[in-house]
């Protein structure tokens, strides 16, 4: 396998910084990322989601804009008939069934977790991160300043999947707007 350098290396600089007293938000770069997606086809989503559902040791597969989690990882319906596998490798699928796809390296994984950060989102991502909204295992492909982003609300904080290429310009944002809460990088 290659040997993985981050998107944000000579970037992430671990410290705290911003309002004195408080850290209001957390960010995190969670490296060696595993994602696999798997799409089925019109007739074989049932077949498809089980499989992906037992790749990560999940009872069932996740309906839409959701997660799942199990023994080996989670399950994210990213999209109406494909899902990410996180944390786990894709199940072996017939053309006739499906695709598979590793996604790994093309992604940048950021967590950001804290009293703030969902305020911090809702000003760059255009859709509704409240509680209500928005509950841990929600999941959705959405835009963060027009760039396509996947973002999954686990139980840790919100988890961020974006683009390789658009990582460092996305991650200098976030950083930036987290300083007026009082942050923490880890």
């Amino acid at each position: 396998m290659a040997n993985r350098i981050s998107a944000l290396e000579g970037h992430y600089n671990p410290r705290r910084y911003g309002k004195e007293g408080s850290i209001g938000i957390t960010l995190t770069e969670v490296r060696d990322l595993t994602l696999h997606q798997i799409a089925g086809w019109v007739d074989t989503m049932d077949a498809v989601g089980k499989k992906g559902a037992t790749a990560v040791g999940a009872k069932e597969a996740p309906g839409p804009c959701s997660a799942s989690h199990g023994s080996k990882g989670a399950m994210l319906r990213i999209e109406p008939m494909k899902w990410w596998l996180y944390g786990a490798e894709a199940p072996s699928l017939a053309s006739s069934e499906g695709a598979t796809l590793d996604v790994s390296h093309s992604r940048t994984h950021i967590r950001l977790s804290g009293e703030n950060a969902t305020t911090l989102l809702n000003r760059h991502l255009p859709i509704n991160l409240s509680e209500a909204a928005f509950p841990v295992g929600s999941v959705a492909s959405t835009a963060f300043h027009h760039v396509g982003v996947a973002v999954w609300r686990s139980e840790e904080g919100f988890e961020l999947f974006l683009p390789r290429g658009f990582a460092l310009s996305l991650w200098e944002m976030l950083e930036a707007g987290a300083g007026q809460f009082g942050a923490e990088i880890v």
